[in-house]
């Protein structure tokens, strides 16, 4: 009792921030702000002396045209950290971004509490080592999430109730899938397939059918102009893809459409597909009996590709609905837990100081 009302009196100096650290785009929610910070998961540093030359939108402007001198790196790979020390300078970036902005906040306010999501599944050690990150980053205390109980909160389930809910979070480097009841999670899977997977999935369909070498850069811009799932979902659009030929050596420009990167895709589109299948045929069968009414929810960027939706509702015979702005869920979600108490310490794994 004591401690909450420490907590109680300690909350009116400091402010609480919930973060989403994707493999792609890092998000920063603060608690009645909202959404203040929205970066690609991205760092420049000097190859030498290891300086940090960009972070976010900057260094994602970068990646690709470096000079040798610089290095263009995600710190985060499938989901978790990969550079511990590129991963730290960039979440004390971003929090010191909104700590020090006079118009979010007064000066010489305390450092904040911060909930972060993390796949669900992944170690103690990929735990240890984002809360070590986020402390190091600045914050003062952590608690983590697990994403896809997250990003239920964000899209408003019901996740408390007995009946059950299904969310499928398709994002930069992690696809889950989960069952959700009575505040917790009974069946889930999480598969390092997503995003990142469709974006090299066109970098190879373009070497084997064009001979054309280009970015991952270029093929996400690609996948987010014309992409789209299946051959029957919406209508046809086309690209110039530019990069450089493989046999000559030269510039080379291919004009792609909707149809090529929904070939180009498909290998990833089917393993997440067959993985939200297995998900519903490991539930138990009361739980199916809801899904079959309340149907999935789908979220993250991945979900924002034409005929995602359809392609999960002919998988699963189950009525299917794309969230409001599916990739600020699992942000929003984050961010919610801290307005109720109870909530943050039964979906929380625990907190470090």
């Amino acid at each position: 009792m004591a401690w909450d009302i420490i907590n109680k009196i300690w909350s009116c100096f400091t402010h609480d921030l919930g973060i989403d650290l994707g493999t792609a785009n890092t998000l920063v929610l603060v608690r009645g702000k909202g959404i203040v910070i929205r970066e690609p998961s991205a760092v420049v540093q000097h190859r030498k002396t290891k300086k940090v030359i960009a972070i976010g939108r900057e260094a994602k402007q970068m990646v690709g045209k470096t000079p040798n001198s610089l290095m263009a790196v995600q710190p985060l790979r499938d989901g978790v950290i990969s550079e511990f020390d590129i991963a730290e300078a960039m979440l004390r970036f971003f929090i010191r971004k909104v700590h020090q902005n006079p118009q979010l906040f007064p000066p010489k306010i305390s450092r904040p509490r911060v909930v972060i999501g993390v796949p669900y599944g992944v170690t103690e050690v990929e735990k240890k080592a984002v809360v070590d990150a986020v402390i190091r980053g600045g914050a003062r205390e952590v608690f983590l999430i697990d994403e896809p109980m997250a990003a239920a909160i964000g899209v408003g389930l019901p996740i408390e109730d007995a009946s059950g809910s299904m969310i499928v979070d398709i994002g930069g480097g992690t696809s889950e899938m989960a069952v959700i009841s009575l505040g917790g999670i009974v069946n889930c899977r999480s598969v390092r397939v997503a995003g990142n997977k469709m974006d090299e999935g066109i970098v190879e369909w373009a070497k084997k059918k064009s001979n054309l070498l280009i970015g991952q850069g270029t093929a996400e811009r690609a996948k987010i102009a014309v992409g789209r799932v299946g051959n029957n979902s919406g209508p046809v659009k086309e690209i110039a893809l530019r990069g450089r030929d493989l046999i000559s050596g030269l510039p080379k420009e291919v004009r792609i459409n909707s149809s090529d990167v929904a070939e180009a895709i498909q290998p990833t589109v089917r393993v997440i597909l067959e993985n939200i299948k297995q998900t519903v045929e490991e539930t138990p069968p009361e739980l199916v009996s809801d899904l079959m009414q309340t149907g999935v929810v789908l979220a993250g960027g991945g979900s924002l590709l034409s005929g995602m939706p359809e392609a999960v509702a002919d998988a699963t015979q189950m009525p299917v609905v794309r969230a409001e702005d599916p990739q600020t869920a699992v942000v929003r979600g984050c961010g919610y837990v801290f307005e109720k108490p109870d909530l943050l310490k039964k979906v929380t794994f625990s907190k470090w100081w």
